[in-house]
């Protein structure tokens, strides 16, 4: 097979889908597309409410494909406008249900919409996470059934699993080494390919796409088991009164222990896809204790966290009712917008049963994004305030800046959850 200029089309422009459409838009004409009509409205006045696309980088390359025929990127609302292209990569996202399983309606859906406009010899090359298999035996039986060609014989498929790492400025997309796998042997080469042209820390090609997906979601799942074992290392602490920061610092001046930190375990990424590798462990009759263990002790945080918040000030002020609580941070991680999946709202959540006065900040957050908890945002801290306990759940920089003593109650504490303030605090994880 042989595709010549590629044109190529994204499905989906969130965090993944927009930094990606823009790096391959400064080699090759694009087509971004997203059915969320006030994202591209936002996106085509070169902004960017996720932060991961610089405006100056946006309108460069949306008015390159004004004035150029071989690159630039065009957005749209409109599905069909994308099918002049012959790449099409689907990079929405793959989140679970309310029951803890994997959900696959995005995906399902997005490959529909593309199954009524590929044509011979086109690609699909799929970001979203998945578990090993889903790319074969979900999405390809769709496409052949709508548009009546054949795997490897009309069309193709790829693999090549989203690193995208929120917030972060030094491993942006380009700096990051890709995983690129597809039907075959011959596709395989023009996806790595592809993709090689715009990542500069290169690619590596797997054996498989069902080797790529499980690559993809062993690396969440390994993050998220390591970190659920810290956090039983921290409850176990806490009964016995030391200090779990001290001991990780102890123990971390061995050379191969490995350094990971109490907290909360949110996100797009760690707190969902060992969810997709357990369900398809379970569907081959393998049950995975050790990752839905871990996941199980990860989730179980924003109520731990809730009920040592509690105990601690009962013990500084002899009762709950009435204190004043300020949670600062909301997000899922440090230094960016990002509140998908934020085990923060797990303690809001489990407080709001309780007669506290609770208070929330973060200067990362958009009040729009969190409509339900609109009244508890303030917008500036400032002396007026005074809380009874601070609890910080999220490291954002700008969390170095405060003045914690102007903030607290003369009997007021901090509850640091991610052993971030440089000066003592009484109470961490």
């Amino acid at each position: 097979m042989k595709i010549k200029n590629y044109r190529i089309a994204i499905v989906g422009l969130g965090y993944v889908g927009l930094p990606l459409s823009v790096e391959f838009a400064k080699k090759y004409k694009t087509i971004g597309f997203d059915v969320n009509k006030e994202r591209v409205n936002q996106l085509e006045k070169y902004e960017d409410k996720t932060l991961e696309v610089g405006s100056n980088d946006l309108r460069d390359v949306i008015l390159d494909y004004k004035k150029n025929n071989f690159l630039g990127l065009e957005l749209t609302t409109n599905i069909s406008e994308l099918e002049p292209c012959n790449i099409y990569i689907i990079t929405v996202p793959t989140p679970i249900n309310s029951e803890k399983q994997p959900d696959f309606s995005a995906i399902k859906k997005a490959t529909k919409a593309v199954s009524k406009l590929i044509s011979k010899n086109n690609i699909i090359i799929y970001e979203s996470t998945v578990y090993p298999g889903a790319t074969e035996e979900i999405c390809v039986p769709i496409i052949e059934n709508i548009t009546g060609l054949k795997l490897n014989k009309d069309f193709f498929v790829g693999y090549s699993p989203e690193r995208i790492n929120p917030g972060d400025k030094e491993k942006t997309l380009t700096k990051i080494l890709k995983i690129t796998s597809a039907s075959n042997y011959e596709s395989a080469v023009i996806v790595d390919n592809l993709y090689k042209s715009i990542i500069d820390a290169g690619t590596y090609m797997a054996k498989s796409i069902r080797v790529a997906e499980a690559a993809k979601v062993i690396e969440n799942s390994q993050r998220d088991i390591n970190i659920a074992f810290i956090n039983e290392l921290a409850k176990i602490f806490n009964i016995l009164n030391i200090d779990t920061n001290d001991v990780l610092e102890a123990a971390g001046t061995k050379w191969n222990f490995l350094n990971f930190k109490p907290g909360l375990v949110g996100g797009h990424c760690i707190g969902v896809d060992p969810y997709y590798l357990a369900q398809k462990a379970i569907d081959v009759g393998y049950n995975p204790n050790i990752i839905l263990s871990g996941r199980k002790l990860n989730d179980s945080m924003g109520k731990y966290v809730a009920n040592q918040l509690l105990s601690f000030i009962k013990a500084e002020r002899g009762k709950i009712d009435g204190a004043k609580v300020l949670l600062l941070g909301l997000t899922f991680k440090e230094n960016c917008p990002d509140l998908r999946n934020s085990k923060v709202f797990d303690i809001i959540n489990e407080l709001s049963n309780t007669d506290l006065n609770i208070s929330l900040y973060d200067p990362w957050v958009n009040e729009n994004e969190i409509m339900h908890h609109k009244k508890l945002l303030i917008h500036n801290l400032s002396s007026k305030n005074k809380f009874d306990a601070i609890i910080l759940c999220v490291a954002h920089k700008e969390f170095l800046k405060l003045n914690y003593e102007d903030l607290k109650t003369p009997k007021g504490f901090i509850y640091d959850l991610k052993s971030f303030l440089p000066h003592h605090v009484k109470y961490r994880l």
